[in-house]
């Protein structure tokens, strides 16, 4: 395997665009379950979010001179086969997480199922790095960047202890109904990867993009078309416009997600994600609570050690510890 290119993104300015990415998936989640709440169909909500994307992505395509001329280098690259045509299927990973969401959130609850999910994304993450199958080369997995997937593993079951509950008390249920979140994390290191090598061959981000949204809105559709078959149609829809905008955030995290791949290592930009993603929760619920319960401190000091975790985890093989600095 190659080793991994040098990055012109400046390391600190790369971290703070992984932030912003995880921020992005709260809020998209926020916005989608009010979205399935007022339709009575979480389903549909996903598949309206996926094909709002879509469309958002392909005006991006279509109006900016760099989207076009990425576009157009489609045909091209593909000739070249530089990656497997199978890449571009990379959506169907997004489609399958949403539809484990709807499936067990309700069986093993949000604080369940997100501990599943991140676990699996840092074990994605660590195999897609240390095999070299992202497109930046093989990334060694360093035993500081284990010891802080520890401590982010760590910091985000302080941050939903308080929303535990009930669901510990009966573990041998959760075993079962929490393979999907694991394996969809997991996937979603192999698919943050496949973006971001058909980013870095088609020049940025948009083809791999718009190749996302179209392959988990395909995905969705025909999942939304069984279930339109067995239930029924969903409830009309909202006339409010908020509610649309989960499209537009995925468009945020993925694009994103793909381009910084590349920089990055995929274990360090999913463990930033994942980061944002508590900070955004803990933002979400500062503005937009979803309870009564208010901020619990366990999830303001999980979010900081995150952080933490995310810091410790970019240490770059060879630095040189501040310890370890000699004294003059």
């Amino acid at each position: 395997m190659s080793a991994p290119a040098r990055s012109a993104l400046p390391l600190p300015l790369g971290l703070i665009l992984a932030l912003i990415a995880g921020v992005a998936m709260p809020a998209q989640g926020r916005t989608n379950s009010q979205l399935g709440a007022r339709l009575g169909d979480g389903l549909a909500a996903a598949l309206i979010s996926f094909s709002v994307g879509l469309v958002i992505i392909l005006l991006i395509a279509a109006i900016l001179p760099a989207g076009r001329r990425s576009v157009r280098a489609i045909p091209a690259t593909l000739r070249a086969r530089v990656f497997p045509w199978w890449y571009m299927l990379a959506g169907a990973i997004g489609a399958y997480f949403v539809l484990s969401q709807g499936l067990v959130v309700g069986v093993i609850g949000i604080a369940v199922f997100t501990v599943a999910n991140v676990t699996g994304q840092s074990l994605g993450g660590m195999v897609v790095d240390a095999t070299g199958f992202g497109p930046g080369g093989r990334r060694p997995v360093t035993g500081v960047r284990i010891i802080g997937v520890a401590i982010m593993l760590g910091a985000v079951v302080w941050a939903v202890s308080p929303k535990l509950g009930e669901a510990l008390h009966h573990p041998a249920q959760l075993l079962l109904p929490m393979l999907l979140p694991l394996t969809a994390g997991i996937l979603n290191g192999f698919q943050t990867a496949m973006n971001g090598t058909q980013t870095k061959h088609y020049g940025n981000f948009i083809p791999a993009t718009v190749f996302n949204f179209v392959a988990g809105t395909v995905v969705l559709g025909i999942a939304f078309a069984i279930k339109l078959g067995i239930a029924g149609p969903a409830g009309p829809l909202p006339h409010e416009p908020w509610l649309y905008l989960g499209g537009a955030m995925g468009v945020v995290f993925i694009g994103l997600s793909a381009y910084l791949a590349r920089h990055l290592g995929v274990l360090l930009t999913s463990l930033g994600m994942i980061a944002g993603q508590l900070l955004g929760s803990l933002l979400l619920d500062a503005v937009w609570p979803s309870d009564a319960a208010g901020i619990a401190l366990p999830t303001v000091l999980g979010s900081l050690l995150a952080i933490g975790a995310v810091c410790l985890a970019s240490i770059q093989p060879g630095a040189t510890m501040p310890w370890e600095r000699k004294r003059g």
